[in-house]
């Protein structure tokens, strides 16, 4: 068993099976959520659990951070049984979720003042990359913080790389789902163009998969529109909420722009369905 003691912040579609990756390789492992439901499975695999995110920290040695947003963020270390309110100098904070860059800086500088170290790591990879300890993980922060924490990323990806200072991991993952949303729009338009011209999307789909431009995500998220399922693994909501942090860190670029407008409008729509679900959007918007 490793010595380290973990505390984890978060289990939602990815923190959940994070999560667990570090119970497999045997870290003692606590946990908090705001839905004390979602802490019951990993109670039964042996992990703990705590009423606060400053109860938490005082227990563990390492915290890690997997949730939604900045908001989130702000609350969980600056809440009145914040993460900030804690006394537990030297102590490692691991902020895996996809937030700003400017969240991160503010927060690290936070933890510096009162004695806490603080990472930002965020992962590339979705529900599948994470049940099978294959996410990429990019990590902004001192070096020799990283190097202390590199053996637990290592159990929940199969990649953990310094980028840079604090809020580099941050924007490494923004530029990452930049790019995933101009496959994701992209796929979806051109199965819809072939598919008014006679040609069935899986008949496309094929070609795709055996053309130069073929590639895992295309073949994904292919097969959820053939089989018409579009359960969240990375919703809508959630890529235009990146679209926006990217915007915010300078992405104005024709492709950057166009991309958040159709996704803005996909969301409301469906929103709580995955980002291939522009697809169903889009399909409505023919004529």
């Amino acid at each position: 068993m490793n010595e380290t003691k973990i505390g984890w912040i978060g289990l939602g579609l990815m923190g959940n099976p994070m999560s667990q990756q570090l119970l497999k390789a045997g870290y003692p492992l606590t946990v908090y959520n705001r839905n004390k439901d979602k802490e019951a499975g990993l109670k039964e695999q042996g992990a703990s659990a705590a009423a606060t995110p400053k109860e938490l920290l005082q227990q563990t040695d390492v915290i890690i951070v997997m949730v939604t947003d900045d908001k989130a963020i702000r609350d969980i270390f600056e809440g009145e049984d914040g993460l900030l309110n804690a006394e537990a100098v030297g102590k490692i904070i691991v902020n895996m979720s996809t937030v700003s860059p400017a969240i991160s800086k503010e927060m690290a500088a936070k933890c510096q003042e009162i004695g806490l170290k603080y990472l930002d790591a965020p992962v590339s990879g979705s529900v599948k990359q994470a049940e099978t300890a294959q996410l990429v993980i990019m990590v902004g922060g001192d070096g020799e913080v990283f190097e202390t924490v590199k053996p637990m990323l290592e159990t929940m990806g199969k990649m953990a790389v310094n980028v840079g200072q604090t809020g580099a991991g941050n924007a490494a993952k923004l530029a990452i789902n930049t790019l995933l949303s101009f496959y994701t729009q992209g796929l979806a338009e051109a199965v819809i163009l072939a598919k008014n011209n006679g040609i069935e999307p899986a008949t496309l789909l094929n070609l795709l998969g055996n053309a130069a431009i073929a590639n895992p995500y295309t073949k994904l998220k292919g097969e959820s529109i053939i089989s018409n399922n579009f359960k969240a693994a990375f919703s809508l909501k959630n890529i235009v909420k990146d679209l926006k942090l990217s915007r915010d860190i300078g992405l104005t670029t024709p492709l950057g722009e166009a991309a958040l407008k159709t996704f803005e409008a996909a969301s409301a729509n469906f929103g709580d369905e995955d980002l291939i679900a522009i697809y169903k959007y889009l399909n409505t918007q023919r004529g």
